[in-house]
């Protein structure tokens, strides 16, 4: 089964925030999960895609670029994107066909945003997904905290499903490149 690790948004500027904006939440153990998964997938000889947003630091300069303490594999393949969804306007869909990806594991920022997106979009797409359910964040909200936010898309986003395919919320600790879509279905 091909598959591919997919690092959404984690961008410099907006894990650790600017002067109008704040740092996300958990950033420390959000660069920290990534790079476990990173890793993981180097070690499974998985591919690793990162998709960065051009809103970030006006796409431009050290704030745009991937965490500067996120580990990005010389081979590592990068996409710009102009709006929330990875796959609106970026060759990723394509890339993916190409690759006769089958399953993506799915980390970043921001959760209710390029997240929710990226998740959902992939399982119309023909892809199941796995969410690394403690590999995503983003801030508080004018409703609820970072920590809520999260946990409601964990809850939401576990099982949710598209016909043939959907997606499960798993942990960065959990072996992600053993895909337990099966045993679900």
């Amino acid at each position: 089964m091909k598959q591919l690790l997919l690092v959404i948004d984690a961008q410099q500027e907006l894990i650790e925030g600017n002067q109008e904006q704040a740092a996300v939440f958990n950033k420390e153990q959000l660069v920290r999960n990534i790079n476990l998964a990173v890793e993981k997938a180097l070690n499974s000889d998985i591919p690793i895609v990162f998709v960065r947003d051009l809103d970030v630091a006006g796409g431009k300069g050290d704030g745009f670029q991937i965490h500067k303490n996120i580990h990005v594999p010389a081979d590592a393949i990068i996409f710009d994107k102009a709006g929330t969804n990875s796959f609106h306007g970026t060759g990723l869909l394509n890339h993916l066909e190409v690759e006769r990806t089958e399953h993506i594991v799915i980390m970043g920022c921001a959760t209710q945003h390029c997240i929710d997106s990226a998740v959902r979009t992939a399982t119309i797409s023909g892809l199941d997904v796995t969410l690394v359910g403690n590999g995503h964040s983003t801030k508080d909200s004018e409703f609820l905290s970072a920590e809520q936010i999260i946990k409601h898309h964990n809850k939401t986003l576990h099982g949710h499903d598209n016909v043939e395919h959907f997606s499960l919320v798993r942990s960065v600790e959990e072996d992600l490149f053993v895909p337990t879509h099966d045993s679900h279905r």
